[in-house]
């Protein structure tokens, strides 16, 4: 099965009121973390085994899984005679998911976090994306497209947003047009990555190595780095105005990204 691995070792700086005492990856998008959407998505299309990286304040995360049962369900437990047994009544959402919680290092970079968890990797292909962003993306359709020109990595691409509304002005300044938060030139890296596992040697296993600089710059040059257009939505929570805009939306019932039932 291919697996996906999830990058949540960051220290998420500029959202500083919520990850003051937990990981970015466990900021709360409509009551439930956002490596939690990220999560329900690839297990829509059928993706269900995830290998998560871990870093600043990994325990946070790994007694979300560890308590993930009682939290989701009504339970009855019993006490006493040494021994401890709990019930569980109903069922969440969640079956059948598997989860390898891996320490990658409280100051690693995200390419030698990556190299950490080769062990866990048993498919040629596997998936990786980051812990903050949510997109509505069909993964089967991105994992056609990788099997399809058969090189070894695919990247996501996405057009930027600008963060400022932008003026169109004629030769007397009058403003011939005003537009909020357009999209502007160009194509930006969203994540959601597909690599064949030869990946792996393009890492080093130091904390200093950063995916996204020389192991796939050198992807890029040896012509095996492919870039898959994604049009629709696509959000990353960096600030404390996008975790407010995220909660709006799914708040509303307007969040593209929920492609699930």
């Amino acid at each position: 099965m291919t697996k996906v691995v999830i990058l949540c070792g960051g220290l998420g700086t500029r959202l500083r009121e919520e990850t003051e005492f937990r990981p970015k990856p466990m900021v709360e998008v409509g009551g439930r973390p956002i490596l939690w959407h990220i999560m329900k998505s690839y297990a829509h299309y059928g993706f269900r085994e995830f290998v998560i990286c871990l870093g600043y304040r990994g325990n946070v995360i790994r007694e979300y899984f560890l308590n993930y049962e009682a939290m989701s369900n009504d339970f009855t437990i019993s006490l006493g005679n040494g021994r401890q047994k709990i019930e569980y009544h109903g069922a969440h959402d969640e079956q059948d998911f598997c989860v390898t919680l891996v320490n990658t290092g409280a100051d690693t970079m995200t390419g030698g976090r990556v190299k950490r968890i080769e062990s866990f990797v048993d498919d040629d292909l596997f998936m990786v994306t980051y812990g903050d962003g949510l997109a509505n993306i069909d993964i089967n359709a991105l994992l056609a497209f990788h099997r399809a020109h058969g090189k070894m990595a695919t990247v996501t691409a996405v057009r930027p947003v600008s963060r400022f509304g932008l003026l169109d002005l004629d030769e007397r300044d009058l403003v011939k047009c005003f537009a909020e938060k357009p999209q502007v030139e160009g194509w930006i890296n969203a994540g959601y990555f597909i690599f064949h596992r030869r990946f792996f040697d393009y890492l080093k296993s130091g904390d200093d190595c950063i995916m996204e600089q020389e192991p796939l710059s050198r992807a890029a040059a040896d012509g095996q780095l492919v870039a898959y257009r994604h049009d629709g939505f696509f959000f990353a929570m960096d600030t404390y105005r996008e975790y407010e805009a995220l909660n709006k939306l799914w708040s509303s019932n307007q969040a593209p990204w929920k492609v699930w039932q």
